[in-house]
């Protein structure tokens, strides 16, 4: 999966490169593929290219692990986020965005916050976005 049209379909041999930077990846995608039953490449629009960056991230994060079969990655894409709440909590502390949502809420700071700790949660406070009681991360491009 990819987000660069011009990548998939030199991968799926519709296009050709004379390009002498994109040669060494063309080829080395087209031996790495041959090592596999069946290969699928899919095209994301940009503005759908969650999933394809994160799987980019994966892949640069694992070794390859040679001559080992690699079972084959099912993804269900669903139509609704899921979520998931499972952050375990001590007794009687904050959790470490406390401070943040305090600060989006009402404006204030700990009563003990110093300048520097002050101006460090309205940085951080800038990342995220309070909708009622629910605190939401920033993306870089605009979603929560």
């Amino acid at each position: 999966m990819g987000y660069s049209d011009l990548i998939i379909r030199l991968a799926q041999g519709e296009w050709e490169t004379r390009d002498v930077k994109f040669i060494p990846y063309s080829q080395y995608m087209e031996d790495l593929s041959k090592r596999f039953k069946a290969v699928e490449f899919r095209y994301i629009p940009h503005f759908h290219n969650e999933l394809a960056k994160a799987l980019a991230t994966l892949a640069t994060m694992l070794p390859y692990p040679g001559n080992v079969q690699i079972d084959p990655l099912e993804i269900q894409i669903r139509e609704r986020h899921g979520y998931c709440n499972t952050v375990k909590a001590e007794p009687n502390v904050q959790p470490w965005y406390h401070d943040i949502k305090r600060f989006l809420k009402t404006k204030e700071y700990p009563e003990q916050a110093n300048g520097d700790q002050k101006r460090t949660i309205r940085r951080l406070s800038s990342g995220f976005f309070l909708s009622g009681e629910v605190l939401y991360k920033r993306t870089p491009d605009l979603n929560l």
